[in-house]
């Protein structure tokens, strides 16, 4: 009989416990992280990627304007994404509907909150961190000279925000699609990890060619978008980490519960 533990406690109301290894296992990714960040900064990977680009683009961001990178993959990608996030939306209202998605409500709320908070919290970071893109910086044709993430500003230079990478968020924000998927239909989870991954590489490098952010931008986003899933899923979804456990109510449950 399979174990029903995480169920009983998603219905009893209780709010479910973090595993005791996420802390330990989350302080470990970031300490990795931000090793790998300071060798990107300590070697100027993030300047000689851009080097690369714009030389090969003539000495300018010559597709900064291109059609697939600016119509389609900016404009129209920040378009998919918004309605993919509607689609979910739908979905999660249908929920609290008498419909067949009512057994997906909680994961679909986890779903709608790790999207949204993922976008929105990167918007905000944008807001409060002064950062140039590489077009704005006098060694691609800019106006400014570089100020690294925790230098001080000289005080005439104006207030940007290009980090952390806004446009590849609307990617790496449905990473939490494997955490859906893993505790819903867990054969597709890879699939789920596959979308959120390719979204944010496709927006990230497309922003990269156009000279609108260094690689360490987009990491920053992919790191940040997938600490938040994690953490929602690990307080919504208990049994993602176990893919033999779907997250399904018994027959019948739907008409008894109390709080249906």
């Amino acid at each position: 009989m399979p174990d029903l533990t995480p169920l009983a406690t998603m219905r009893s109301g209780a709010v479910p416990r973090f595993p005791v290894s996420l802390p330990y296992r989350l302080a470990l990714a970031w300490c990795g992280f931000l090793a790998l960040m300071l060798v990107i900064y300590g070697l100027g990977l993030d300047f000689t990627l851009a080097d690369v680009l714009y030389r090969w683009q003539g000495g300018e961001w010559a597709l900064q304007d291109h059609v697939l990178l600016q119509d389609w993959l900016h404009q129209g990608g920040r378009t998919l994404s918004q309605w993919m996030g509607a689609g979910v939306i739908v979905a999660l209202l249908a929920s609290l509907l008498p419909t067949p998605l009512r057994r997906w409500r909680r994961a679909l709320l986890f779903l709608f909150l790790a999207v949204a908070t993922s976008t929105l919290s990167i918007s905000i970071l944008k807001q409060l961190v002064s950062m140039e893109c590489p077009w704005d910086l006098a060694r691609y044709g800019g106006d400014w000279p570089f100020v690294g993430l925790l230098a001080w500003r000289p005080s005439g230079m104006p207030d940007t925000a290009c980090f952390p990478a806004g446009h590849a968020s609307a990617g790496y924000a449905w990473l939490a699609l494997y955490f859906f998927l893993a505790a819903t239909w867990p054969r597709w989870r890879w699939l789920g990890l596959a979308t959120g991954l390719g979204l944010g590489l496709a927006f990230g490098i497309a922003q990269q060619l156009r000279g609108a952010h260094f690689l360490s931008h987009d990491l920053w986003t992919l790191m940040l978008c997938w600490t938040i899933s994690t953490l929602l899923a690990s307080w919504l979804l208990p049994a993602w980490h176990l893919p033999q456990r779907r997250l399904t109510l018994p027959p019948n449950t739907d008409e008894t519960s109390p709080d249906a």
